[in-house]
């Protein structure tokens, strides 16, 4: 239990978005957006002139943040950074891939998904259950 990483229990922890602005907007809408002091925002949205560097700081600086918990990115624009999402491999924060309006969901596509299945694929094989 000492290596555990610790979760914040202050209110202060925010979600933090990717996405395209459909589904960004919507969730600013439902209330999860900030702006800090700095006019740091805890979203990004993706269109046609975003660049794929733009994208990949704001992941870096998402999952750097000590403020934020969870990650929604969606699932088009994670393919798009794949190298950094199958390499982040810290459990807090959390990354969500999720679909967007014009792009759907791919289960198989989704990397957190692939290591679940992985673990308890593992772990039903060393108990000898199936």
């Amino acid at each position: 239990m000492a290596n555990r990483p610790q979760i914040r229990t202050n209110n202060s922890a925010l979600i933090a978005m990717i996405g395209d602005e459909d589904t960004v907007t919507g969730f600013l809408m439902a209330g999860v957006g900030n702006v800090d002091l700095r006019r740091k925002t805890n979203y990004l949205i993706v269109d046609s002139k975003t660049t794929v560097k733009q994208i990949e700081d704001a992941f870096k600086e998402f999952t750097t943040r000590e403020d934020i918990a969870i990650v929604l990115i969606s699932q088009y624009v994670a393919n798009m950074i794949r190298f950094l999402v199958d390499g982040y491999n810290t459990p807090i924060p959390a990354i969500l891939e999720i679909p967007s309006k014009d792009h759907p969901y791919d289960p198989a596509q989704d990397s957190i998904l692939s290591r679940v299945k992985y673990l308890f694929s593992t772990e039903s094989v060393a108990s000898g259950r199936h």
